[in-house]
């Protein structure tokens, strides 16, 4: 009788554990869809945004080039969240920095040209395009939490021997971008 009160305790808690490491891998998989949508959105908004430069910047053809270059590699990086590891989303997130810094330096040739920054369409854009960099940070920082809770979960006592059994495993975070530990030089 002892037995199977064991047993009956046994696999309760294994059940408990394994249906919240499930919800917790959830979460994270639904975080980590946002910060594709929202990286997504950014991606949608770019050939409007090169073309509306286009018509008054001719001449900053290699800019807009490598605005169009990086968002091209960009995309092309898929990640299916059950492949997300280390590897794959140092790939995605360096993709997604390169396209960072074509768009700021298209943003920073902007300066040069009033009639473009006073254009409609392009502030709109530029408003758009802001309001999505935020967002994308946001979606990241869901995601990091995200991540957080369920690598805590798995290496959890009881849970980290049910995480073993049903192939749990601990899934990435973003590291932050080469150079991002030193303020930028501001020179008046």
């Amino acid at each position: 009788m002892m037995a199977l009160v064991g047993i009956a305790m046994a696999s309760s808690l294994s059940s408990c554990n394994y249906n919240s490491l499930v919800d917790k891998q959830q979460d994270v998989d639904q975080a980590w869809a946002q910060v594709e949508n929202q990286y997504q959105r950014r991606s949608d908004l770019i050939p409007n945004l090169v073309n509306t430069v286009k018509g008054y910047a001719t001449h900053e053809s290699e800019t807009l080039e490598k605005v169009t270059e990086a968002r091209a590699k960009a995309t092309s990086i898929n990640i299916d969240v059950n492949d997300l590891n280390e590897e794959t989303l140092a790939r995605y997130q360096q993709a997604q920095g390169e396209l960072s810094q074509a768009l700021g330096k298209l943003l920073a040739v902007t300066e040069a040209y009033p009639d473009l920054k006073a254009n409609e369409n392009f502030m709109n854009l530029q408003t758009q395009l802001e309001g999505t960099e935020n967002r994308i940070s946001t979606e990241r920082m869901r995601y990091t939490e995200a991540v957080r809770e369920y690598n805590g979960a798995i290496k959890k006592f009881p849970t980290v021997i049910y995480a073993g059994w049903f192939g749990f495993k601990e899934k990435p975070q973003f590291k932050a971008e080469a150079g991002a530990e030193k303020a930028p030089e501001v020179k008046f």
